[in-house]
């Protein structure tokens, strides 16, 4: 006999119970991918590697995160959803207590990848196991609720991080998710349960596309977040790995279609409204990751603050987008998906306008209002793309349909990561030139500027001959500077005019009149 209840007959009380245990799991899982950024520098004195190798820390969890997002949907037919929850719930937590307990670099990968494994399921199930829990008139709240715990984590990993480094040491950012994962597991255990209308049973292990799968994703993480470090296409390894990725794509995607239990269900895309929403969830996932990876790196390089403050200046945006979830949906339920989506985009690009303004003197402050701004834009797309993006799906199939619009997310995320670490390095290099072009000795204010600072000097003590090689490599320096400011203000301008790419996307979802006989039709 199953436990499980209908939307209808559970009480607020069992509902978000239930909502609460799984948020959980999807807010550690993801906070995971960014809360170890901040700490890199402390890990590369304890293992004695260079930065070019200690990022693997990140990628080896996201490798292994990203695969098990996509498999999530064909290990809870395999094992049901319920069991295979609790089991990378388990697995999380140890590899987590593996990675505190790390003593040299290979165990750190190693133990990366376990707690990847087991991180990956809990964000895709988490929001099927919400969808099933709220009737059709709450269920912008419910994703209300899942966007709290998926996109604040990444706003929220560099300040937790920072902190528990600085205040306890690095092993702390990974021993701080053993107690809510435990308290997580025991909540499931007591208030979760399988519908009876889920998929159940694999007659064929699809080894093929495990294999087809594994080096596919594991070759677009390489090229996405290795390939800037790397140079790109100069390294012959990026260009191994992109090819092994486009090969293993396109075996898969001729494979899985054939396949009788596909370990990746491509058959969820024949959905038109779980396509535009993962095409539009993807550019969110560049901007979301992507200024996540951006501001850190722009108050440490330009503005000189340390870990734990350059991670504090994410705390405005996450603090609008924890109060303006709840706000997006209850307006998603009264007004539809279309209007909330224009809106959020206005108002996002807009926060990129502010964010092209500032300059190499901008403190705190001046950081506040376009943060803020973006906070309020982003809960009105993300609530009703998670919503609109599962909402024709079948129900036995909502699991794998979550999977791919989890994956295509994180994948946007990656590319988040790369195209601002791309544009960083060629913005630096463009305005530097064109900065230098116009610092030489003909210049009158290039020889002001150095024979105040040669005054200054001399004024110091500095001997003659040395002042003016000081004051030189000041000006260096303050070229530099500015061709990075620059740089970071293309990045926000690329940022924003992404967006507009998906407004002719927007009218494609269903309106408010569709999604509420959508919604009805699911209930039956």
């Amino acid at each position: 006999m199953s436990l499980f209840k209908d939307p209808e007959e559970m009480s607020p009380a069992e509902r978000w119970t239930i909502a609460f245990t799984v948020v959980f799991g999807a807010f550690m899982a993801v906070m995971d991918t960014s809360v170890v950024n901040v700490s890199m520098p402390h890990m590369m004195g304890g293992f004695g590697t260079d930065l070019s190798a200690i990022t693997w820390v990140a990628t080896s969890y996201s490798i292994a995160e990203i695969i098990m997002v996509t498999m999530s949907g064909w290990w809870s037919a395999l094992m049901g959803r319920k069991n295979f929850y609790l089991a990378s719930f388990a697995l999380f937590t140890v590899g987590s207590i593996l990675c505190g307990t790390a003593t040299t670099f290979p165990q750190m990968i190693v133990y990366r990848i376990i707690q990847g494994i087991g991180g990956g399921a809990l964000i895709p199930i988490s929001q099927a196991i919400l969808r099933e829990t709220f009737p059709p008139a709450q269920q912008g709240m419910a994703m209300a609720l899942y966007g709290m715990g998926v996109v604040l984590a990444p706003a929220l990993g560099p300040i937790c991080g920072g902190w528990l480094t600085d205040a306890w040491g690095w092993p702390w950012i990974f021993y701080i998710n053993v107690p809510v994962c435990a308290l997580g597991m025991l909540l499931t255990m007591r208030f979760v349960h399988d519908p009876p209308y889920l998929r159940r049973g694999i007659q064929a292990v699809d080894w093929l596309g495990i294999g087809l799968l594994t080096v596919c994703l594991t070759g677009m993480q390489v090229v996405l977040e290795r390939g800037n470090d790397e140079q790109w296409f100069d390294s012959p390894m990026i260009v191994w790995w992109t090819g092994a990725t486009l090969i293993s794509l396109g075996a898969l995607i001729f494979w899985e279609l054939r396949c009788k239990d596909p370990v990746v269900n491509l058959r969820v895309l024949k959905d038109r409204n779980l396509v535009f929403g993962s095409v539009m969830g993807l550019v969110f996932g560049v901007s979301l990751f992507g200024t996540t990876f951006v501001l850190p790196q722009f108050t440490q390089k330009i503005l000189g603050y340390p870990a734990f403050e350059s991670g504090l200046v994410l705390a405005p945006r996450a603090l609008v987008l924890m109060v303006m979830m709840p706000v997006a949906g209850w307006a998603f339920q009264r007004a539809g998906a279309k209007p909330l989506l224009l809106a959020g985009i206005g108002v996002i690009v807009y926060s990129y306008y502010l964010l092209m303004q500032l300059s190499t003197t901008a403190g705190f402050l001046d950081l506040i209002p376009p943060l803020v701004v973006m906070g309020i834009g982003m809960p009105f797309m993300f609530v009703p793309l998670s919503t609109v993006s599962l909402i024709s799906v079948d129900r036995s199939l909502i699991t794998d349909a979550s999977s791919f619009y989890t994956l295509t997310r994180r994948v946007g995320g990656n590319i988040g990561y790369s195209l601002a670490a791309v544009l960083l390095d060629r913005g630096e290099a463009i305005h530097r030139a064109y900065l230098t072009d116009h610092v030489s000795e003909m210049s009158p204010a290039t020889r002001d500027w150095l024979a105040g600072m040669v005054q200054a000097l001399l004024a110091k003590g500095v001997g003659a001959a040395q002042a003016m090689n000081v004051a030189l490599g000041l000006l260096e320096k303050n070229v530099m500077r500015q061709a990075t400011m620059l740089a970071y203000n293309d990045i926000s301008f690329v940022f924003g005019c992404l967006f507009f790419v998906l407004v002719p996307m927007v009218f494609f979802l269903p309106g408010r009149t569709a999604i509420r006989a959508l919604m009805g039709r699911k209930t039956k």
